[in-house]
Formats: C-alpha cells, structure tokens, sequence
C-alpha cells in the first residue's frame, strides 16, 4: 500500500539518501577513474621526490595518505547517510572519519598505556610535562561577582553554543532538558574520581542548566520550529537569472535540504521505546563523560587543540548517528540499524573501555552505589517522564470527549 511504501522510502533514505534535483552535474558525476590516477600520481610524487631522511617526517607522511587513501574510498564506497547537504561527499568523509577513528581506538585498546601516551605527545609536543586536570571549583562557593566572572570564559560560550547544536539534533524539549539535567547528576555522580566535576550550587543551576544549557536549548529548538514550518522550493541554478539569486541560492546550500519533526517520546509508546529511549540518555551520558575521563587519563589539557578535534568529529558522527538511531526506534518497519549508528555506539564504548584499561587505578577508586545510584536515577527518570507524557496525554483525550459531549 502507499504508507507501508512511504514508510519504507523514509526508511531506506535514512540509510543512503539521493540527490534528487542536481543542479550542477559536475559535482555529482562520478569520477572513480579520475581520482585513482590523482591519487596514484600524488603518491608516486610524495614517495619518490621528498627526502626520507627523517623518519618521524615519513610516519607523518605515511599518516597522512592513509587518511587520504580512506576518504577517497569513502567517498566513492560509502553511503550518504540521511543528510546530503552541503554534498553527499562531505558526510560520506565523516563517516570515513569515524571508521578511522573506530581503527585508533581498537589499535590503541592493546597498547601500553605508556606507549600510548609518548604517542600523543610525539603528534603533540606540547604535551610533554603535562600532569591531569585537578582543579576543583567547589572550593569558595560563595555568591560573588568575583566568583561569576571568574567562570564566564570562552567555555560559556562553547558550552552555549554545543547546546544549541544538541538541541537541533535531538529536536525534543522533554528529551533535551533530560539531558540536561542528567548531565548534572553525572557530574556528581562521578565527582569522586574528577575533581572539575565539583561545583558550586549556583555554577550548577545558573551558569549550567539555565544560562548555558537552558538558553541553548531554547534557541536550537527555535531554529527547529523555524525550519520546520519553512516552505522549501529548491529552485535550480541554470533557472535562476540575477547573480543576486544565484549567490543567495548558493548560501542556501549549506542549509538541510528538508527538516523533520521528530516525536521521541510518544503516548502510545511500548515498552521497547522506553528501553530505546533510556540507552539514548545513557549513551548521551557514557559519550560526555568519555571527553572529561580521555583528557584527564592521558593528560591532555583542557585547551589543547586534541580535545577540539575530536568534539568536532563526535559532533560529526553524532548528527546522523542520532537520525539513524531515531528512525530505528520509532518506526517499526525498519529492522536494521544505520551503519553510521553502530560505528558511533562501537566508538562510544571503545573510548570507554580504552579510559577503564589505561586507568585502572582512577577507577578502582569507584565508589559503586555512586555508579548504581547513577544508572537508576537515570531509568527511573525516563520512566517518569515517559509515564507522565501518557498521563497527560489521556487526560486531554478524556477531557475532549467530554467537551463534545
């Protein structure tokens, strides 16, 4: 029938989405010929008309086509994804990203911890010295301007701006404020082993969950309501005649090329929802707390460019990740999950399992009825939220049948 076709499209488009009005062919003709014989002569060039005479130069070489080498098989092997803005291409590198990041980490799961560390400081010497992070901001907690502005720093605004992007990828109030607040309980959940997790009352419920987090949230799922109500006309170059409208249709292209509303928690939902839902949170949670217990284990500063880089690839492999993992749990025709999802969920655990490996003694000092505490706070949580969104829900259905009565 027509939905169960529909269903099925919306299904197979999240796995591998198609470009349907190409308005520049060259951009998407296939080249496979013409990128084997760049690449080819590119190696031959680098290999043979470079001095090899320093070895940490030809690792870095050697480092460099690999990932080259990578992307390009992404790009002509790999699948869209569900988003094909700005290009196809783009996403179809991320996800190369990912897997070559998924390789590190297996790579690195049976390396010294020592080894692994020299490692990081020969791609940056800087590191060599550093010690953890153990500042502690729960040590003067009083209310004072002082106090304030000594937290407000480029990370307010990086903490701001993170918000917002989560809040456009989730794209639901409930399950963005869960969170949020979640991530709090986290943080004193797992205080104990990282002293930056102390914090003072009004860092906690201020600056955090209502300036930083709550202001975010508001202006992401903003842009959502603007993006969904949003007519889409996708006019082409070749039938656009002023430069003005070419170049505004140009920006345009780095912009979604559709916007869906999502229904995460839903009245009708089963009792595999609120399991999907709740490893969501976890995930979300087990996802953040890798970037605190990566940077303090293999002591990697705070400003170091390292912890960059990989929030960018998170946020990266998150986008579609989290779309993927959303058309799996809610629509019922679809059996499989996306390949962008799995290699996410592998990368999530593998950093964990890595953090656990290089840092038994850390977590040896694990106080466990924290960490059970954490984990039913966290079910119970989905559970009343997901039990309230019902009770809410049949009520205004009883009380509109009494009105029409």
């Amino acid at each position: 029938d027509s939905s169960g076709s529909a269903t099925w499209y919306q299904t197979h488009e999240v796995f591998d989405k198609k470009v349907n009005n190409i308005t520049f062919d060259f951009f998407y003709k296939p080249r496979t010929l013409t990128l084997l014989v760049v690449l080819l002569v590119t190696m031959f060039i680098f290999s043979f008309w470079r001095d090899d005479a320093v070895t940490d130069s030809n690792v870095w070489m050697g480092i460099v086509f690999v990932v080259i080498v990578l992307e390009v098989i992404s790009i002509l092997a790999f699948p869209n994804g569900p988003f094909i803005r700005p290009h196809p291409a783009i996403w179809r590198m991320g996800f190369g990203l990912s897997v070559a990041y998924m390789l590190i980490l297996i790579f690195a799961l049976f390396q010294k911890y020592q080894d692994i560390v020299a490692a990081l400081q020969w791609l940056d010497p800087s590191l060599v010295g550093e010690g953890p992070d153990l500042t502690d901001y729960a040590v003067d907690c009083s209310l004072t301007l002082a106090n304030v502005r000594s937290r407000i720093d480029v990370f307010i605004l990086g903490h701001l701006i993170g918000w917002i992007l989560k809040a456009m990828v989730i794209r639901d109030v409930i399950l963005c404020w869960v969170n949020s607040i979640m991530w709090e309980v986290t943080e004193v959940a797992f205080a104990h082993l990282l002293a930056n997790f102390n914090e003072c009352w009004w860092d906690i419920w201020i600056l955090d969950i209502l300036l930083c987090n709550g202001l975010g949230i508001v202006i992401g799922l903003y842009l959502c309501k603007k993006l969904e109500v949003r007519r889409l006309n996708w006019a082409s170059f070749k039938d656009l005649r002023w430069p003005r409208d070419k170049i505004k249709r140009a920006v345009l292209q780095f912009t979604p090329e559709s916007w869906t509303h999502v229904r995460w928690l839903d009245p009708s939902s089963t009792y595999m929802r609120y399991a999907a839902i709740s490893i969501f949170v976890i995930l979300w949670q087990v996802s953040e707390l890798n970037t605190f217990f990566l940077k303090h284990i293999f002591l990697i500063p705070t400003t170091n460019l390292i912890n960059t880089y990989r929030l960018v690839l998170i946020g990266i492999m998150a986008a579609p990740a989290i779309r993927q993992y959303y058309v799996y749990c809610t629509d019922k025709t679809c059996k499989r999950m996306g390949t962008q999802a799995w290699v996410f969920i592998a990368n999530t655990f593998l950093e964990s399992l890595l953090c656990i490996k290089c840092g038994k003694e850390l977590f040896a000092q694990t106080l466990i009825d924290n960490l059970i505490f954490w984990i039913v706070f966290q079910l119970l949580t989905c559970l009343v939220v997901l039990f309230t969104l019902i009770y809410v829900s049949q009520r205004r259905k009883r009380e509109s049948i009494e009105k029409k009565s």
